[in-house]
């Protein structure tokens, strides 16, 4: 166990150790972001976890959730790999500022995404913003079959990228970086027999919050992680 933390946080292959990609509309993909071995650890990782919390809220979103604290304690090296030096220093160097991890009691810090069930998708949103400076949003799809074109699912992050939308149709295994406090955004429906899962990591400039923003971010989180988030 302890190897699969080391290989998922600091994989000696991986793309962020490379240079910067473009970030063009405030929005980054990187294809096979991580090296095979590294990959199979962290879905390794994600397969331990088991009975997300759903959470439908109408009109705006119905899916599956496992929350940050959750995730530390099942399934830890996750955690380990966004914590990674390397991988902060790769998106430091893609959004052109320095980034830090948001903190461990924001539960949407770290969290994975689950679209398993017909008409699972998100709607239309910014991610909120509770700290300081500029935020970032990363996703690292894991799994994605379906019935779509390329044996993909139909749930596809949308972005509003300037005035036109863009469709990112990840795969497994493809890096996408954005700031989504600025970028408008939307996660289509996934179909029946269709299957979409996604490590979700926040990254901001400065990790101080007010009273205030604290307050919201708990209630916020009662839409992912159900009541028990306003006292986390």
């Amino acid at each position: 166990m302890q190897a699969a933390h080391s290989d998922i946080a600091s994989p000696t292959q991986a793309k962020f150790s490379l240079d910067a990609v473009n970030f063009e509309n405030r929005v980054a993909v990187v294809d096979e972001f991580l090296p095979g071995p590294a990959f199979d650890d962290l879905l390794a990782e994600v397969e331990k976890l088991a009975g997300a919390v759903r959470s439908y809220v109408p009109t705006h979103k119905k899916g599956g959730t496992f929350s940050y604290s959750t995730i530390r304690e099942l399934a830890p090296a996750i955690a380990d790999f966004y914590h990674s030096d390397d991988l902060r220093e790769f998106i430091s160097r893609t959004v052109g500022v320095g980034v830090k991890c948001t903190p461990q009691h924001d539960q949407s810090s770290l969290s994975v995404l689950v679209y398993d069930r017909p008409g699972d998708h998100i709607a239309w949103h910014y991610d909120h913003n509770f700290y300081r400076g500029r935020h970032f949003t990363v996703l690292l799809p894991v799994v994605n079959v379906g019935s779509c074109a390329g044996g993909l699912s139909h749930a596809q992050l949308v972005v509003k990228a300037g005035e036109t939308d863009r469709t990112i149709q990840a795969a497994a295994n493809t890096l996408v970086v954005f700031e989504g406090a600025k970028v408008l955004h939307k996660v289509t429906p996934v179909q029946a027999d269709e299957r979409r899962i996604v490590v979700s990591m926040t990254f901001c400039q400065d990790p101080r919050t007010t009273t205030l923003r604290g307050a919201a971010r708990r209630i916020k989180d009662t839409a992912f992680f159900g009541m028990r988030a306003l006292w986390m």
